[in-house]
């Protein structure tokens, strides 16, 4: 009993001796007790006053240096287009159609850039390209040609560096010869796009301006080059020496000799990013970029003709009884590129490009192309051997020589405010091909003229492009008719 009296004596004085410290009496003089002390709540974050740069874009690094990382680019661009069509184009089979307005997918591309270490880099590129309601879609696809069109790789590469001067690569690649625009980005461009004859075989034996090979790129202080060995892909397979025009050179079906191609730069102010292959088309005064160069391509017995005429009856196999000659085909090019600030404090800026190529595809070769087409059927045929004039169609390479140049100017960056900056353009293609003559057997040029202006919400990341051009039709080549294409692309990359 004893014990227990003790234990509840002690538990008293241990609960009297908590509650004094716990509870304090008020100071001596009858002073209030001190407020308690406030909370500590983080101060709002304030709102972004204009767009953060976009710098490395969507990069995940897998080292904690980050010289190991994936980066992922994406970007659509979408044309709205009002077009009025070469004479006699149909817009579906059986409806004659002068003009429209339309929609389309000029890209819709993904691109996954991997670097494993300073050494090693793996490149990834996949997407669609020129679909609309009439054309670019799947071509089995039963319930019309503009729908589900094939994904496809663009680039699948793996590159090695040497050393600081070279770094070797192999796989579907994009490091073209024979100009600075072969080689251009599409994100970035000074005018709504390319004039196409920066890539001649197109589609033909490349794939969509990419090829399988091997390639060989680096710098030499202010000495850039790129060369390449590539499979050209077989083409044309349904032509025989019996189905080609006389004197018409055309891609050789059971042409396999391999494809040399190469560029080579000088860069006499800035030097300019080459871990990826895509050049640059307007750096809105961000750089000073002075650069002149030249390349090539050469693919021997790419072409064949057939030089006479062809005799009836036409014999069970053509090859082996009509005579026909094949043909080297080779491009040569020379260009320059300029890029400056003009006034740091307007942000101003002037960009300019100029280029002349020089073609020989065998006798006579011309090609017609129509950028996203809005037109499937109809047209005419006035020009032997390449294809149809029908919807926004032309002459775009031949046998023979182009030239192109745009130029640009990037206005003061107060004109619009702080959220938007305007850049007009203008741009000039000519092209004289040996397969475009009047009835008088004079050569008949193609001349091509484009102007607009950007309107850059975030740079080259978000941007508006309002596109004029006047196109020659050239259903007939004695009185060429010029019709006008107006184009608005709207583009987003991230």
């Amino acid at each position: 009993m004893r014990t227990a009296r003790y234990a509840l004596a002690v538990s008293a004085l241990l609960a009297a001796a908590s509650a004094s410290a716990q509870v304090q009496p008020p100071p001596a003089g009858g002073q209030p007790a001190p407020a308690p002390a406030p909370l500590n709540t983080p101060p709002p974050t304030p709102a972004p006053v204009e767009a953060v740069p976009y710098g490395a874009g969507m990069k995940v690094n897998i080292s904690p240096d980050g010289s190991k990382y994936l980066r992922f680019i994406s970007w659509h661009q979408v044309w709205t287009r009002y077009n009025e069509n070469n004479e006699g184009s149909q817009r579906v089979p059986g409806k004659p159609q002068s003009n429209q307005l339309d929609f389309g997918l000029r890209r819709s591309r993904f691109l996954l850039l991997a670097q494993l270490n300073p050494r090693f880099l793996v490149l990834t590129h996949f997407g669609i390209n020129n679909q609309n309601a009439v054309s670019g879609g799947a071509p089995n696809e039963p319930t019309g040609p503009g729908k589900k069109p094939g994904l496809f790789l663009h680039e699948a590469t793996v590159e090695y560096k040497v050393n600081q001067y070279l770094n070797i690569g192999a796989g579907m690649h994009y490091q073209n010869g024979i100009s600075r625009m072969t080689r251009a980005s599409t994100l970035n461009f000074l005018a709504i796009d390319a004039p196409i004859v920066n890539w001649p075989t197109i589609d033909a034996i490349d794939q969509f301006a990419r090829w399988l090979g091997v390639y060989a790129k680096g710098r030499v202080s202010k000495f850039d080059y790129a060369v390449s060995i590539n499979d050209p892909f077989a083409t044309n397979q349904l032509a025989t020496p019996a189905t080609i025009p006389t004197n018409v050179a055309q891609y050789n079906p059971r042409g396999t000799d391999k494809v040399y191609q190469g560029y080579f730069s000088y860069e006499f102010l800035d030097q300019e990013a080459n871990l990826l292959p895509y050049a640059v088309g307007s750096y809105l005064g961000t750089k000073r970029v002075f650069n002149i160069g030249a390349g090539f391509l050469h693919n021997e017995n790419a072409m064949f003709s057939r030089p006479g005429a062809l005799p009836t009856p036409v014999p069970a196999d053509p090859f082996a009884t009509i005579p026909t000659r094949t043909h080297d085909l080779n491009v040569l090019s020379a260009d320059v590129f300029f890029d400056t600030p003009l006034n740091k404090d307007a942000g101003t800026a002037f960009t300019a490009y100029g280029v002349y190529y020089k073609y020989d595809f065998g006798p006579n070769y011309v090609r017609n192309i129509g950028l996203l087409n809005p037109s499937a059927a109809g047209g005419s045929t006035p020009i032997p051997g390449a294809g149809p004039i029908r919807g926004n169609s032309f002459p775009v390479v031949g046998t023979g020589n182009a030239q192109y140049v745009q130029a640009g100017y990037l206005l003061p960056k107060n004109l619009l405010g702080t959220k938007a900056r305007l850049q007009p353009y203008a741009a000039y293609l000519r092209g004289s091909y040996e397969g475009l003559r009047t009835n008088d057997g004079d050569r008949q040029g193609v001349h091509v003229f484009d102007a607009g202006a950007n309107l850059l919400l975030d740079g080259h990341n978000a941007k508006l492009t309002l596109n004029y051009r006047a196109r020659p039709d050239f259903t007939n080549p004695d009185n060429l008719d010029y019709k006008p294409e107006i184009t608005l692309q709207t583009m987003v990359f991230l």
